[in-house]
């Protein structure tokens, strides 16, 4: 048997030893190239100071680049207990950096683990990466500290929405809610045939980095009940997309100083944040 940089068995041996065939329930796909892991794993440094957190890290692939890396603890969040005996060998290896929390990750807060500066860096479950997301930016907009950055891999149409420009196919909720906390960037997309299984999409690895005050002044909860309704029915004119909201629209759109005939897709953030603002003044 071939042994890894890491001296730890290849990760199709540590799959086959364990069992670990991928759950589609768990939107699972594993990265067995260690060469790109170690490459995500760059892209989301410096990792020798703080906590490095992971969630979904399966048999270890980015978990092992992260280490190898030089991250100087890992806490990686880990639903599937198939798992747990390959990662236990990983922390042996690394005199236990690695700490492991049997968990599903949309129950657990990273804010109260671990020591700042806190990265997230993981290949994301597609079934939850967005909702996961969404989470991690409404703690950044209390507090921009809480995470030095988040390098994730998502669907390549996921990313394609972070990074997107106004006024194209892809901007929507996401982009705004992202690009109005984070400087957002695409740093390289990972082939199907790079997965056990292969999906059936491209993916692409992002890296988020809180800015130290958001675009413009808005709530976030606000900005995210905005978002909702504007994107919801995105063809129409904001007159009317806005209506859902259940305020006086026409007052609502003067105050913003928002054009009523133009569609979501057409507003820049900071005008998103104008409409979350004047929102919040008629209800107060």
């Amino acid at each position: 048997m071939n042994k890894s940089p890491d001296n730890l068995p290849p990760l199709r041996d540590v799959i086959a030893r364990f069992d670990l065939a991928a759950k589609k329930s768990l939107g699972q796909n594993f990265l067995l190239d260690l060469n790109l892991t170690s490459r995500i794993a760059r892209g989301g440094g410096p990792l020798d100071q703080g906590t490095v957190f992971e969630i979904g890290p399966g048999p270890g692939g980015l978990t092992r680049g992260l280490l190898m890396e030089g991250a100087q603890q890992v806490i990686a969040i880990e639903k599937d207990q198939r798992c747990l005996e390959a990662l236990k060998e990983v922390s042996a290896v690394y005199d236990n950096k690695l700490k492991v929390i049997e968990s599903d990750a949309l129950k657990v807060d990273l804010t109260e683990l671990g020591t700042s500066p806190r990265r997230i860096v993981a290949n994301l479950p597609y079934n939850i990466s967005t909702v996961l997301l969404l989470r991690w930016l409404k703690q950044i907009a209390q507090d921009p500290t809480i995470f030095a950055s988040l390098t994730l891999m998502f669907q390549k149409e996921v990313v394609d929405r972070l990074i997107a420009e106004p006024r194209t196919k892809s901007y929507g909720r996401l982009t705004v809610m992202t690009q109005w906390l984070c400087e957002t960037s695409a740093l390289f997309d990972i082939p199907p045939r790079a997965f056990i299984p292969p999906p059936k999409i491209t993916s692409t690895v992002a890296r988020l980095e809180p800015r130290q005050k958001p675009l413009a002044e808005a709530n976030v909860f606000t900005m995210e009940k905005i978002t909702e309704a504007a994107f919801g029915q995105r063809r129409k004119m904001l007159r009317q997309s806005l209506k859902s909201l259940g305020t006086n629209t026409p007052e609502l759109i003067s105050i913003a100083g928002i054009k009523e005939t133009a569609r979501a897709e057409e507003l820049s953030i900071e005008e998103f944040c104008s409409i979350a603002r004047a929102y919040d003044e008629l209800a107060s």
